[in-house]
């Protein structure tokens, strides 16, 4: 009981810190990168994020699988993180020189001249990232997210800092560039010397084995899910223009950096405290019914509220330039708002040691994506990303499926824990976006909007969905006591 309880008190307190530095970096990005597109136009910021597609594909194939596995094995040595250090640089080395040399193919497929140099000087990203992956792994490993907060922290100031500078004095796609050089750069140094762990010379080929046979399969799920993340965007800008690829990413902006930072949070602390459970189905089962109930009570309302507030939101924060991203916004809101859910059941067979299920799902997953996303290119623009958010939610299913043997908590399970709040959520929503026909100004009618909807879902919540609402205020009141 006391070790239940000291894991349960160290989970909560790894959450905390994690939440506190993902809203915290993602925060200041989010401010700077709101600044960077007054700044600059839809084409710009199309342009970029073509590269970033083609380096965040490159990344997960450096970082997924042995970083996970750092995590997830039982027993880890120091020399494992060494091991994975080297091996992680080779292929980061492996990966940009196929970068570099693709780079004057992939501007000349986008038509995009200045994509050559942009790639080849973007990509150096890839060797500091995948030194974060392991410091990453190390601090999940050992719980210790107050330090990454602090790294992370700094490194977003400075790397902000530096492309708002550039960015007022005419630098254009390179001030953006040059916060994620500078980020991640900084983000590693930083992160040396608040953990104070160092690579040593070494490589042990035998531990490195063991890690590979888990990791691999998270490897291959990962670069599967990293180039069906992105396919819609080399898509649309391929199909379409920079402009549409700009426009989609900015409304993909506000919802993916709420999703995705609570599911980052989850990743990274539940994954080590489920793997510590790991032989006791019973305890996995409750809390992963948890985790599932708690993320879906915070992140339902927050879709449904950016959806409702759209339009107000992309004119107030991004000007009235960019109106076209608030149908994407809307879309996508709704596409994320099943995010943590997909990771909260992942995270459950990765600590189980089933990397083979995982493997098996995403093929499942992006077989049935592929054949959705092939009917429907030739229809235009719209049904396509609709039917992309369909697939979404189908992938619920999909995903929570071998856990009902494993934990005895399938999607049935999962989906009638949820649904009140999901029904909820949506009754705000319709309410929020029913003020906007009132005719207010922008900056009145989100105010108004936003208080109305936090009161409505309380109130709704306490009347007919109170657990949830009760284990949270109970959270922040015994945080408070401490």
């Amino acid at each position: 009981m006391a070790e239940n309880n000291n894991l349960k008190f160290k989970v909560i307190r790894g959450l905390f810190w994690k939440i506190l530095e993902q809203c915290g970096s993602q925060g200041i990005q989010f401010v700077v990168a709101l600044m960077l597109a007054r700044l600059m136009t839809p084409e710009e910021y199309g342009t970029i994020s073509l590269i970033t597609i083609f380096i965040a594909i490159a990344n997960t194939f450096i970082q997924s699988g042995f970083a996970t596995a750092l995590v997830q094995g039982k027993d880890v040595q120091e020399e494992d993180y060494s091991s994975v250090f080297w091996v992680s640089m080779l292929l980061s080395a492996v990966c940009y020189s196929v970068l570099f040399m693709a780079a004057p193919w992939i501007a000349d497929y986008y038509r995009t001249l200045v994509l050559r140099e942009l790639v080849r000087v973007m990509g150096v990203v890839l060797f500091p990232g995948a030194v974060v992956s392991i410091q990453t792994a190390f601090v999940a490993r050992n719980l210790r997210f107050q330090q990454l907060f602090q790294s992370t922290m700094a490194a977003v100031i400075i790397s902000g800092g530096v492309s708002i500078a550039l960015a007022m004095r005419g630098f254009g796609v390179w001030a953006m560039a040059a916060q994620q050089i500078v980020y991640y750069f900084s983000l590693m140094l930083v992160m040396f010397i608040t953990l104070r762990w160092y690579p040593g010379i070494i490589i042990h080929t035998g531990r490195l084995r063991q890690l590979f046979s888990f990791g691999w399969k998270i490897l291959v799920s990962g670069i599967i899910d990293a180039v069906w993340q992105n396919i819609y965007g080399l898509i649309i800008g391929k199909k379409y223009s920079s402009a549409d690829l700009g426009a989609y990413n900015r409304g993909e902006q506000f919802p993916k950096i709420i999703a995705t930072n609570l599911s980052t949070a989850i990743q990274s602390v539940m994954l080590p405290a489920y793997s510590k459970k790991q032989d006791d189905p019973g305890t996995l089962r409750r809390m992963a019914s948890r985790s599932i109930r708690l993320s879906a009570f915070v992140i339902f309302p927050m879709m449904a509220g950016l959806a409702a507030v759209a339009k107000p939101l992309v004119i107030l924060l991004l000007t009235e330039k960019w109106i076209v991203a608030a149908p994407y916004l809307v879309l996508l809101a709704i596409s994320y708002g099943v995010y943590p859910i997909h990771i909260i059941n992942l995270q459950v067979m990765n600590a189980m040691g089933r990397s083979d299920l995982f493997l098996k799902l995403e093929i499942i997953k992006k077989a049935i994506g592929v054949v959705i996303l092939l009917l429907s290119i030739s229809l235009g623009i719209w049904p396509m990303l609709i039917l992309k958010v369909a697939d979404e939610y189908l992938c619920t299913i999909i995903n929570a499926a071998p856990n009902k043997k494993l934990i005895g908590y399938g999607p049935m399970s999962q989906w009638k824990e949820v649904l009140p709040t999901l029904i909820i959520s949506v009754i705000m929503g319709v309410g929020v976006w029913s003020l906007e026909l009132l005719g207010m100004s922008v900056m009145i009618t989100i105010i108004i909007q936003v208080a109305a909807g936090t009161v409505l879902y309380i109130g709704l919540s306490w009347l007919f969905n109170r657990e949830p609402l009760q284990y949270i205020f109970g959270l922040v009141s015994n945080r408070t006591q401490r």
